[in-house]
């Protein structure tokens, strides 16, 4: 089970749109990451990856936990507000909710829930 010191440090570091050094700070080595219903990603390493992958593309990041962040025991469930600006002049805008299984004080599970529609870039607006 997280103390609220450590989710608060999470969400600090996702705030400040570190989110590839969140993962290597917060993840058990193992961890399982999935999106919605497809199939889950294991490997804390394979996701740091793929943060960063993902982050050299865009040429601003907004990343809003949405409070109140809900506990009970090792489960956390968070609701985050994302905006990406990509280098490609489009954006995207995304709000999910992410459930996650702690152990101690590191993510094992994180399930994203979000409409898959989201992802889907539009032209930003000049």
């Amino acid at each position: 089970m997280p103390t609220a010191q450590t989710l608060e440090r999470f969400v600090a570091r996702v705030e400040e749109n570190a989110h590839a050094e969140a993962v290597e700070e917060f993840y058990t080595a193992n961890a399982s990451l999935q999106e919605n219903q497809e199939a889950p990603r294991v490997g804390r390493d394979a996701a740091v990856a793929r943060e960063r992958a993902m982050l050299v593309k865009a040429s601003s990041i907004s990343s809003t936990c949405v409070r109140p962040v809900f506990v009970n025991g090792d489960k956390v469930v968070i609701r985050w507000i994302f905006h990406f600006e990509w280098k490609d002049g489009s954006a995207t805008h995304m709000e999910e909710l992410a459930y996650q299984r702690w152990e101690g004080e590191r993510i094992a599970e994180e399930t994203f829930f979000y409409d898959p529609a989201q992802r889907l870039p539009v032209k930003s607006r000049p």
